[in-house]
C-alpha cells in the first residue's frame, strides 16, 4: 500500500467516533437524531456508520442497543446458571450469617465462588489439577513475571 492510501485510511479512522451502549437502557445513544441528521450505511453485521453533514462519522455497534445482548449471544444459560447459583448461595450465606455481618457491601465469599466453579467444570467434564505448594507460592508472589 502506498503512503497516500495509508494516510487516507488513517485519516478516515481518526474521523470516526465509535460508540457502543453497555448500560441499562437503549436511550444513551440518540439513534433517532442520527437517522434524521446523517446518512447511514451498514459496514458489517452489528456495525452501522452514520456520516454527518460535516463529513465526520459515527460508528454505532449493535444498533445502539445493549451491546452484550444485541451483538453477542446475550446471556447464555451456560453463564446464567453460574450467576444464579452465585446469587442463591450468597443469599443463603447472608441468611445464615446475617446477624454477624456488618451492614455493608461484601464480595461473594471465595469458598462459594470456588465451589460453583468446581461444580461447573465437573459438569463440563473438566478435571482440575491441584496446585503444588511451589505453584501456590509463585501465584501469591510478585517476585517473578511482568
Amino acid at each position: 500500500m502506498d503512503a497516500p492510501a495509508r494516510m487516507s485510511r488513517i485519516e478516515s479512522r481518526q474521523n470516526t467516533a465509535r460508540t457502543a451502549n453497555s448500560v441499562h437502557f437503549n436511550v444513551e445513544i440518540d439513534i433517532a437524531w442520527l437517522a434524521k441528521n446523517a446518512k447511514k450505511r451498514t459496514v458489517r453485521e452489528f456495525v452501522d456508520e452514520y456520516t454527518l453533514k460535516n463529513g465526520r462519522r459515527v460508528a454505532v455497534l449493535g444498533e445502539g442497543r445493549l451491546i452484550n445482548l444485541a451483538s453477542a449471544e446475550g446471556h447464555p444459560s451456560s453463564v446464567m446458571d453460574m450467576s444464579f447459583a452465585n446469587q442463591a448461595l450468597s443469599a443463603e450465606h447472608m441468611a445464615k450469617n446475617g446477624k454477624k455481618l456488618e451492614k455493608k457491601v461484601y464480595p461473594v465469599p471465595a469458598d462459594i465462588d470456588r465451589e460453583i466453579a468446581r461444580l461447573k467444570l465437573r459438569a463440563m467434564g473438566v478435571k482440575i489439577d491441584k496446585l503444588t505448594p511451589e505453584q501456590e507460592k509463585y501465584l501469591a508472589s510478585w517476585q517473578e513475571g511482568t
